[in-house]
């Protein structure tokens, strides 16, 4: 049987849906209504402030290969995460440790995972956010007013509505597809959105533990369907070689003393792309306009040839990697009141996480570089 997701190409999924206007203060009231004011002092945080300058969609807005419908930050995504948990378990300590679970997020978001050999799982930029919690003496004294400690909102993970493995659903997870669909393709209406996330309850899976799932059919297939689309998105060969290229010119920038891991903590990407352009070797500067201004990349089954040019700089820029599938199987509570995965309770469903899991873009990706 043919994998739907064939059908699929990168122009043809940028171009599913027309250009929408988005107001994401209406996108926020939806995430909670009920609107939790102890968290107004935390966003002002300098930590909080830093991320409005790093992007969600990991250094994509700074190409002409994406149509980024618009910005959306890592501040905002983690606003949003904030909101979701709140909504679901009106926890002070859940809700802060959803809302900083991206502090410690570098220049270009997951980019840094590509950069340190990290493309299948992209987890590698989590590891200083304890760190970076305990070590905040502001942070600590607004916890301390707020009756918590440092140790109770440093990690997310251990809080299932926060949190939890892929193919389950989380706060974060859904909150990062919904504004990943609404800016790559324009996938959503704020109309669609209300009633899948109103649709949402906390069930408990097959392990007895709290998880978002599904009170209707109707609604976990259709957010089923639009999270693996945006989620073909971020698996064909475009994003592989986007991300790749990127993490390729940060490393260039850090090994020519333009940039150091520090600054990666601390510049927003939009000084970091005044400075590579600015301070940048020919050969960063050869790769930075492949990236800002490339439209299209090639497909290939085979490596292309690399031939060196007059300024040791390679032809092509090539890659063949596998990275994170980021999908779901959420759960829903069925007609006879029993609870099931998606994926047993709709053929439908099935077929697409199945389609999704076996599509294979061609071997390598490639761009020339100019």
């Amino acid at each position: 049987m043919k994998n739907q997701f064939n059908d699929f190409t990168w122009e043809k999924m940028l171009n599913l849906f027309p250009v929408r206007d988005y107001c994401l203060s209406d996108y926020f009231k939806i995430l909670s209504p009920d609107y939790p004011e102890f968290i107004n002092k935390y966003l002002e945080l300098p930590v909080m402030q830093r991320l409005k300058g790093i992007g969600l969609l990991c250094g994509t807005d700074w190409t002409s290969l994406y149509k980024n419908r618009f910005y959306y930050s890592r501040y905002d995504h983690s606003f949003g995460v904030a909101l979701i948990v709140w909504h679901f378990t009106h926890d002070k300590k859940q809700t802060l440790a959803g809302l900083f679970h991206d502090l410690s997020t570098p220049l270009f978001s997951h980019v840094a995972d590509f950069r340190k050999g990290d493309a299948l799982t992209q987890s590698s930029t989590e590891e200083p956010n304890e760190i970076i919690i305990k070590n905040d003496m502001e942070l600590s004294r607004l916890l301390e007013l707020d009756g918590l400690t440092a140790d109770q909102v440093c990690d997310y993970h251990v809080y299932p509505i926060a949190d939890n493995e892929i193919p389950q659903l989380s706060a974060d997870r859904l909150e990062y597809m919904f504004p990943s669909g609404m800016a790559l393709e324009g996938s959503w209406t704020m109309e669609e959105i209300a009633r899948v996330y109103n649709d949402l309850s906390v069930l408990k899976n097959e392990d007895g533990i709290d998880e978002l799932g599904f009170r209707s059919l109707e609604c976990a297939e259709l957010y089923t369907y639009r999270f693996c689309m945006t989620g073909h998105v971020l698996q064909l060969n475009e994003n592989k070689l986007t991300l790749s290229i990127l993490a390729k010119i940060t490393s260039l920038a850090i090994s020519e003393g333009l940039l150091t891991e520090e600054d990666c903590m601390k510049m927003s990407e939009k000084n970091a792309m005044e400075r590579f352009e600015q301070k940048g070797s020919s050969i960063l500067k050869k790769y930075l306009s492949t990236f800002r201004n490339m439209t299209k990349i090639e497909h290939m089954e085979e490596k292309p040839n690399d031939g060196v040019n007059d300024s040791d700089c390679p032809e092509w820029f090539s890659v063949n990697i596998k990275v994170k599938q980021r999908y779901i199987n959420p759960l829903v509570l069925c007609d006879d009141g029993v609870v099931r995965r998606v994926y047993e309770a709709s053929e439908k469903s099935r077929q697409l996480i199945e389609d999704f899991l076996t599509y294979e873009d061609t071997p390598w990706a490639a761009v020339k570089l100019i």
